[in-house]
């Protein structure tokens, strides 16, 4: 039945990744019905089935997180008959992931190169923390986010570097590998022929920089730390409520002057020095105090009320039991 297929029904992917980045895309991969092959050490298993607690029976939640839709197998890489083992699989599925140390399965005859020659259909993807050719030294996300530049900007002000609560540069990394294997099938399907993609942590959290890379790159401005605001948009941070927080952000004139209303702080829409955003950000300090007092006066559920249907960013910082009780 045509109607019920999964976009990849059909496709075979061979998966030599551990941890986080690769296996989050991976199992995007199988959530769209791509059958997937994980393939794990024989005894220990990838190394997030320890990573705890908290455990399920003898499972790692961590490890269940990013490892649905998978058929695990133990198979030995280390030993011949196991490389031989993963070169017979490869010549059936589709697509080749793996997360080594960069030149590790070359050694082991698992290379790109050495699967090319016997599956020349495959798209083999190494997901690695640099690039490729510039460094076999092992990075998981945190070496990446440093030597990106993102770690800078999310501290408070007068703080030291602050890490996201999710690994946020490997959950990037895993996607950008998804969306280019995903370009990679509908590039074998034009051409007949498999290929290779370098996919690395550095670059991909380079990439999620964004605005922040601008800023620097074409404005010649170094970033700074913001906690939870924002450094070209005022207001836009968490406030402190008497119960809790709650995150606002007024992206044009039309919306600070709601949120000057909401606030009963009708004074704020003309005052010369907040008519513009620009304006706003050559004085957040003084605006900021003033919002920041007025938000300490009520429950955070109050503002919610107020806020509802304002056209203004908002929302409470939730806990994960918040979170997962959200009827979206």
């Amino acid at each position: 039945d045509t109607d019920n297929m999964k976009p990849l029904e059909g496709v075979k992917i061979l998966d030599l990744t551990r941890v986080l980045a690769g296996p989050f895309a991976t199992m995007n991969l199988g959530d769209l019905g791509a059958e997937v092959i994980k393939v794990e050490r024989p005894g220990a298993g990838d190394d997030t089935r320890t990573w705890g607690p908290p455990f399920v029976g003898t499972e790692s939640t961590y490890f269940l997180s990013v490892n649905r839709n998978k058929k695990s197998i133990a198979v030995n890489i280390k030993d011949p008959k196991g490389v031989k083992i993963i070169k017979e699989l490869a010549a059936v599925c589709d697509v080749f992931v793996e997360n080594y140390i960069p030149g590790r399965l070359s050694a082991m005859g698992l290379g790109y190169e050495d699967i090319d020659k016997i599956a020349p259909h495959i798209i083999y993807c190494s997901i690695t923390g640099i690039l490729i050719p510039h460094s076999c030294r092992v990075a998981w996300q945190a070496e990446a986010e440093r030597e990106a530049g993102s770690l800078l900007s999310k501290e408070p002000d007068d703080g030291d570097p602050v890490r996201p609560g999710v690994a946020m540069t490997d959950l990037a990394t895993g996607l950008y590998a998804y969306g280019a294997i995903m370009a990679g099938l509908i590039q074998r399907y034009k051409t007949g022929k498999g290929l290779f993609i370098d996919c690395n942590l550095l670059s991909s959290q380079v990439a999620c920089l964004t605005q922040v890379a601008a800023n620097y790159l074409i404005g010649q401005k170094e970033a700074k730390r913001w906690g939870t605001a924002h450094g070209s948009i005022v207001p836009y941070q968490a406030f402190k409520t008497k119960d809790g927080y709650l995150v606002v952000g007024a992206g044009n004139n039309q919306q600070f002057a709601t949120v000057c209303k909401i606030l009963n702080l009708p004074e704020l829409i003309d005052d010369s020095k907040y008519k513009t955003n620009h304006l706003r950000v050559q004085n957040r300090k003084e605006l900021i105090k003033i919002l920041s007092a007025r938000f300490e006066e009520e429950m955070t559920s109050k503002w919610l009320y107020l806020f509802d249907g304002s056209g203004v960013a908002y929302g409470p910082i939730n806990d994960m039991k918040n979170v997962f009780a959200e009827p979206q």
